[in-house]
């Protein structure tokens, strides 16, 4: 029990708890006010030192200006050091605020993730609640593995598609389409690291098992090289590689982890008879 300034006791409540529908509303409430928070901090943070996370996203276009040399960025390059181009007096603006509330919202994602979990905790049974945790661990931690590989192979993706526009044509990109890129491309290998996540959360609820992954592995290659073809921004083939790649790597991870919770379930019920 817990006693308020007014002098009414509250009693505790537990995760087995019913909940009213304005219980429910309030709780949700309260968890999107708190990643509003989250996200406005992160933008905040990334505002303060905007310069710094824009030499960082250039940096790929910037590494391969360098070592193809200046010719090969064309008009964006001034000796050997590109540029990019603002072609609207908003646009500096508006690109200052997309890179802040981006960073925002990543820098965000193990908070909102958690008020998720937090939110829904009381509707899950003892098994469910047990899982939570790891798979809330693992979606963040391959939500950033994929966000990392988008970025360390942007260069050769940016290198691929400029060598691609013609020998005749002058590059000069635009710095919020350049933003636009990164972020999308960041954002696609990060939700494409989450398929064996959702693999891994269909075979603990039964509506897969590990035998049917395995014996479907040739429908699956197609299937995550159409998906990854997809979902990559740039569309080329250095991109869909990266991606698709430890897509079906991830695979058969989880239908390894599969076979390792069917056997530890076979096991149980065999000790429990």
């Amino acid at each position: 029990m817990r006693t308020f300034r007014s002098g009414r006791v509250k009693p505790e409540r537990t995760p087995d708890a019913v909940m009213s529908l304005t219980e429910h509303l309030a709780e949700l409430r309260t968890r999107i006010i708190r990643c509003a928070l989250s996200v406005i901090i992160g933008s905040i943070v990334i505002l303060a030192f905007y310069d710094w996370v824009l030499e960082f996203l250039t940096s790929p276009y910037t590494q391969l200006c360098i070592g193809r040399g200046g010719d090969f960025c064309g008009l964006a390059a001034e000796g050997d050091s590109p540029r990019l181009a603002i072609t609207d007096p908003l646009e500096g603006f508006s690109t200052r605020l997309r890179i802040a509330t981006y960073g925002g919202l990543l820098f965000s994602i193990p908070v909102i993730m958690w008020q998720i979990w937090r939110f829904i905790v009381p509707a899950l049974q003892a098994k469910e609640k047990k899982y939570a945790v790891p798979f809330i661990v693992s979606s963040v931690a391959l939500f950033a593995l994929g966000g990392l590989l988008a970025y360390l192979t942007l260069e050769k993706a940016l290198e691929f598609l400029i060598s691609w526009a013609g020998q005749d044509v002058a590059n000069l990109f635009q710095v919020s389409k350049y933003v636009r890129l990164v972020s999308l491309m960041v954002f696609a290998f990060g939700v494409g690291f989450q398929f064996p996540v959702l693999l891994v959360f269909l075979q603990l609820v039964g509506i897969l098992n590990p035998q049917q992954l395995l014996r479907s592995w040739r429908y699956a290659i197609v299937g995550i090289v159409v998906l990854a073809a997809v979902i990559t921004p740039s569309g080329d083939p250095i991109s869909l590689a990266a991606l698709a790649g430890p897509m079906l790597v991830l695979y058969f991870v989880a239908a390894g982890i599969g076979l390792i919770a069917q056997r530890r379930s076979r096991a149980a019920e065999a000790s429990a008879t």
